[in-house]
């Protein structure tokens, strides 16, 4: 009974992708005029649309090709920085004692409760007018006097900036809580061997935690890639660093009348994050119960 309960729970999952992968091959007339369901009576299929998606089109001369670089350019770093950065913080709470350990750790947990709609203003402005303390620059003010534009805009960083900073608190988390489950005495043992903290960090830590690292890099990839509010706010009037998602929102057109070509797109920009999971899938189910549900 499970299994046949799984089985139909798995099949409803996979109708929209089959519904979506259905509608991308079929042409333009078939889309706007029937429902994908109308395929299984009427097969028609044809490959202009990823073609045009592919190569460009009416809807934008250059294709999604550039588009899914500008991607990988800002989901590489927002989930790799993420990872070194809360490693070795989270190394630091877990081994290295000092007093308000408690305290730094509650902190960060806490700035997980802090919607990221609600910094994106604020970290516009910050990076158009820079930030001071006083009489003291904290960020200074990167404006071009002749553009009257903040040199950042038009550039990866702030979109780099914005992803690191939301997903800090949740890595340091999971990775706070796998460093901890780790046996004491593999530490202990090694630094009676006279291991130093860079060693022990670099031989033991990084590949026992290897299952939690590898769990919130697929979490934070897929939720970099997916993005679209980021890139509305800090790449919406450059091309030049939009990702994925912004060329999708062009082609769905007015009211949605390039179905086609969407679906077009949108099958073509799962196909790196769905290679991203299965490489790293045998890490996940491992990852998630080291990093999140014990501590």
């Amino acid at each position: 009974m499970a299994k046949l309960i799984i089985t139909v729970i798995t099949i409803m999952w996979l109708i929209p992708t089959i519904g979506l992968f259905i509608t991308s091959m079929r042409p333009v007339w078939e889309s706007k005029t029937s429902g994908w369901w109308t395929f299984f009576s009427n097969p028609v299929v044809t490959g202009d649309n990823y073609a045009e998606v592919l190569t460009g089109g009416t809807s934008l001369p250059d294709g999604i090709i550039p588009f899914l670089f500008n991607t990988l350019a800002v989901a590489i770093p927002a989930t790799v920085i993420p990872i070194v950065v809360a490693c070795m913080a989270a190394y630091a709470l877990v081994r290295i004692p000092f007093r308000g350990t408690t305290l730094i750790f509650v902190s960060i947990i806490a700035l997980q409760v802090i919607p990221i709609q609600m910094v994106l203003l604020p970290l516009l402005d910050l990076f158009n007018n820079g930030w001071s303390l006083g009489p003291i620059p904290i960020m200074p003010n990167l404006d071009n006097p002749e553009t009257g534009r903040s040199l950042l805009m038009n550039t990866y960083v702030p979109l780099w900036i914005v992803h690191i900073v939301v997903a800090l608190p949740i890595a340091v988390f999971l990775m706070h809580n796998a460093i901890s489950r780790l046996p004491r005495e593999l530490f202990d043992a090694a630094k009676i061997d006279g291991a130093s903290h860079y060693v022990i960090f670099r031989r033991l830590v990084l590949p026992l935690a290897m299952p939690a690292i590898a769990a919130f890099a697929i979490f934070q990839f897929v939720w970099v890639w997916n993005d679209y509010i980021v890139a509305l706010t800090y790449a919406s009037g450059s091309p030049d660093v939009a990702p994925v998602t912004r060329y999708l929102a062009y082609l769905s057109g007015s009211m949605g009348v390039n179905q086609h070509l969407m679906t077009a797109g949108a099958f073509i920009s799962m196909l790196i994050p769905i290679a991203i999971f299965f490489a790293l899938q045998r890490h996940f189910v491992r990852g998630l119960t080291a990093g999140a549900l014990e501590g």
